[in-house]
Formats: C-alpha cells, structure tokens, sequence
C-alpha cells in the first residue's frame, strides 16, 4: 500500500495524556488570572457575534484583565464546587452560576466602570435561523422596488411574492405590504435571507453581568 495511503495510528495512551495537560493548563490558567487581580463577574451572552465578542475582549486586555468562554466544567474546576476544593474563599459560589451560555470576567476595573461597560454593551445584529423575531417585520411594495428587477427569482425562492412590473419589482396582486414574519416566530433560514436583503435586524448582541466575587471572599448575585 501506498505510504500516503497507510492510516496513521496514534498512540491513545497519548492522545489523553495530551487532553489532561491541556485541562490542566487551562485550570492553571484560570487560577493565576484569578491570583492577579481583584474581582470575578460571571456573565451570560445572548446572540454571540465572534468579531463583537473580540471586541469586548480587547477592550479589557488593556488593563490585562481576562475574559473566559466555554468549558465551563473546567472553569467549575479551576473555582472549585465545594467548600473543601474552591480555590479562594466563596468561589463555590460563583461556580453555581457557570452553566449555559455564560463566560467569566476576571478583572481589577472598578466595579462601577465595568457595569457602566456592560449595561452600555447592546448592538442589533441580524437574526440567525431558529432565532425568535423580537418584532414584526414588515417590507413595503416601495422597498421592494428599491431592488434590481434580477433579484426575482432569488426573492421568489425565498417566499417574497414579487413580480416584475413596467420593469420594476412590485409585490404580486398590487399589495402595498408583505410581513416577513411576526413577533415570536421562530425564523427559518428563508426569512432570516429576506430580513438581510432588507436591512432589518432583529437579534441583539448583549452581555449580562450575572454575579461578582471580590478578592476579600464577598459574592454578590446581581
């Protein structure tokens, strides 16, 4: 057989000698953030946006703060769940609150810059499939014909009713307004399509402070 051909074989002894260094780096990792600076903030995330969260992460790299996300078994770990494994004083606490769509901020900002950061820290992004319209969303007979007339068949695959009229693109049947689709759907990749070509967002990119630990062993749940 063909040497580019023979399947390689990888010692599984060492694949997970492999994975329980990397946890334990990323446990060590977390504690040594955690013994350089004040405070812990736990927060959860709506409508995560890579390029907006990267945003926010360099945004408190500047003071060398640290923001964490996913793996949340290993944060617990790094915390501690128990009064006899936590890592500093209280953090079982904040351990309790790391389930889900949520991250940690381990920070020295004062506490009231890093609120006013995060309440301030809301951006419309535009609904992804299987979002929840926060709206209604409706598309006049007049935005519809701001659009080249060769978008007819594409608008037409996506469920708009459209036609082409004294060459401009009108709603079939002379309606003034078409809705997309109404508060609480839950969208399909079609609408989710219609909405971008529109221009109208429906999703909100936000951050929400869940609870604070500080360095003297206090825990506040906001």
């Amino acid at each position: 057989m063909p040497r580019s051909k023979r399947a390689k074989v990888v010692a599984l002894t060492q694949t997970q000698k492999k994975t329980r260094e990397h946890k334990s780096d990323y446990i060590q990792l977390v504690r040594e953030f955690i013994e350089q600076h004040k405070a812990i903030y736990v927060y959860s995330y709506e409508n995560m946006r890579t390029n907006k969260f990267k945003n926010v992460r360099m945004d408190f790299k500047t003071d060398d703060s640290r923001l964490f996300l996913g793996k949340n078994k290993l944060l617990q770990l790094a915390l501690g769940r128990t009064p006899e494994d936590e890592f500093r004083v209280n953090l079982r606490q904040v351990s309790k609150f790391i389930t889900g769509y949520v991250g940690l901020l381990i920070t020295s900002r004062d506490d009231n810059a890093v609120r006013s950061y995060f309440d301030k820290l809301s951006e419309e992004e535009f609904a992804r499939f299987g979002n929840i319209a926060s709206k209604t969303a409706v598309v006049t007979s007049e935005q519809v014909s701001f659009h080249p007339v060769g978008q007819v068949e594409l608008f037409r695959k996506l469920g708009l009713p459209v036609d082409v009229n004294n060459g401009k693109l009108v709603l079939i049947g002379g309606q003034k307004e078409y809705v997309i689709c109404k508060k609480g759907d839950e969208l399909t990749a079609e609408q989710c399509k219609l909405l971008t070509h529109f221009d109208i967002k429906l999703a909100e990119f936000k951050l929400d402070l869940l609870c604070r630990w500080t360095e003297d062993g206090s825990f506040e749940e906001f």
